[in-house]
């Protein structure tokens, strides 16, 4: 671990501001590679965060996030880890304080998001809601100074008057904030409108804590050289781009931009490498290709629905398939290394060491179709699962009875659905009977019909439990980032 001397700084940096579904890890690490010193998460939500558990990811060498419906809240790893600030939205101190004890370990600061004005962000007290609440701002602010031992920071617009900026933006340094970052924007102004340069420069004379410029990407910031200037109208210690790094994150190299195509390979590999959401990794590539989202490539990326087709619009499909294949092998390095796949009996249940690997199988197939389906065959009474969960992860673990035996896997898994898969596997392979993985001989246990794919009964109710994903609304389009 990083000795505390080590601290991140914020004077004189340049930053990638926190954007919505633009700031995840593939686009982090490319604005890093690029010449950024710090990054920052999109904002997420304290309520959410506080559900999740954080489950290192041996495959992915990441630290994970992981919602109770399984989505990945946040995702991070060992080269972001002395940059990267997590950014929160929150209006509860001690909710606030509970999420970035959760994460303090594996992030470099934490910030508090006080300047997004959406909706999502305000209806909770949250975000651009807090400028009206100074006592709010300082309770949240001093508890996480307090309680953690990363640097704090956060992110205002200005108020309506400079005197009332300046007061806010003293308070804040009083609780011992590490830096803020101020967008030169009204609540209720849109990127399209002026940045105010003359407010920031007001705010960096007032206080001593480094101030970070932000807002400057519709008049002011297109080129590198431009972040200088930047810098120096604002009198601020330090930038932070948000749209501009967005449409072309090369703004951050030295050595001079680089062409789109470039860019967007660089970032695609990122997303690939780290098993990126398909629909996150569309979403920040129709970003970069702006008005060339109607080109043939931009229509082949809109119709893209996995990685694998995105890498094959650019291209990219053997670095796709040469992924899958390091990252294949090490989770069969993982499995053989971590414990033998002998059935042991515990008392009177059979247990092996067994996880559910969702990807291992085919969309509509599961183990517990392939069991019920050879317990009908034998003329078994179906299947009984019962599952216990664990208080200090809240993990799961399921126990099978099939023929009045029992089967159990050792490992515990995050939902109720996994582990009672991992038992039906155990079960399976105690009894020698295919399990569907893909791959694996075809045993016509299940109809043909479901194979390929004609969903029916059982198939639907695991189809439900991935993520519905409503094509309707392809946010591929929509370009008001909120940062």
């Amino acid at each position: 671990g990083q000795i505390n001397n080590s601290r991140l700084s914020f004077s004189n940096i340049t930053a990638l501001a926190p954007m919505v579904r633009v700031g995840t890890l593939p686009m982090r690490l490319l604005a890093l590679d690029y010449g950024a010193d710090v990054v920052y998460c999109e904002e997420l939500i304290d309520i959410k965060m506080a559900q999740c558990q954080r489950v290192v990811n041996e495959v992915l060498e990441t630290v994970d996030f992981v919602a109770p419906d399984d989505r990945v809240m946040f995702r991070t790893c060992e080269r972001e880890k002395g940059n990267v600030v997590f950014q929160m939205g929150t209006a509860d101190p001690d909710r606030a304080l509970a999420v970035a004890r959760l994460v303090e370990k594996d992030v470099a600061a934490v910030d508090v998001n006080m300047g997004c004005p959406k909706e999502y962000s305000t209806k909770g007290g949250m975000g651009a809601a807090l400028l009206s609440d100074p006592d709010k701002i300082e309770a949240i602010l001093r508890t996480l100074v307090t309680g953690v031992s990363i640097p704090v920071t956060c992110k205002i617009r200005i108020l309506p008057s400079l005197e009332e900026t300046i007061s806010l933006v003293r308070r804040i340094e009083k609780t011992g904030a590490a830096a803020v970052a101020v967008h030169g924007r009204f609540k209720e102004e849109r990127p399209r409108h002026p940045v105010h340069c003359d407010y920031i420069q007001a705010v960096a004379q007032a206080v001593s804590i480094p101030v970070i410029a932000n807002g400057g990407s519709l008049d002011h910031v297109k080129t590198n050289a431009d972040i200088e200037e930047f810098r120096k109208v604002t009198g601020a210690s330090s930038v932070m781009l948000a749209r501009a790094a967005m449409w072309n994150a090369s703004v951050f190299r030295s050595q001079g931009a680089l062409p789109l195509e470039k860019i967007m390979e660089d970032y695609l590999k990122y997303a690939i490498r780290y098993d990126n959401n398909a629909f996150n990794t569309k979403y920040c590539l129709c970003q970069m290709l702006r008005d060339k989202v109607e080109s043939p490539l931009g229509k082949q990326v809109q119709a893209a629905q996995t990685n694998a087709e995105i890498s094959e619009a650019y291209g990219l499909q053997e670095f796709y398939r040469q992924t899958q294949e390091q990252l294949q092998a090490r989770r069969d390095a993982l499995q053989s290394g971590s414990q033998p796949e002998r059935p042991v009996t515990d008392g009177d249940v059979t247990t092996m060491a067994v996880k559910f690997e969702r990807r291992e199988y085919p969309p509509q197939i599961t183990p517990k179709m392939f069991l019920l389906e050879w317990s009908r065959k034998e003329k078994l009474e179906q299947p009984q699962y019962e599952t216990v969960q664990r208080a200090q992860d809240r993990a799961f673990q399921s126990t099978v009875t099939v023929a009045q035996k029992k089967y159990r896997s050792s490992l515990w898994e995050k939902s109720k659905k996994f582990a009672e898969q991992a038992a039906a596997i155990v079960c399976l392979r105690v009894l020698g009977v295919p399990e569907g993985r893909i791959g694996e001989e075809d045993s016509g246990l299940v109809c043909k019909r479901k194979r390929e794919g004609k969903v029916n009964g059982a198939a639907e109710e695991e189809r439900s439990r991935k993520r519905p994903v409503n094509r309707a609304a392809d946010p591929c389009l929509s370009v008001d980032v909120c940062t």
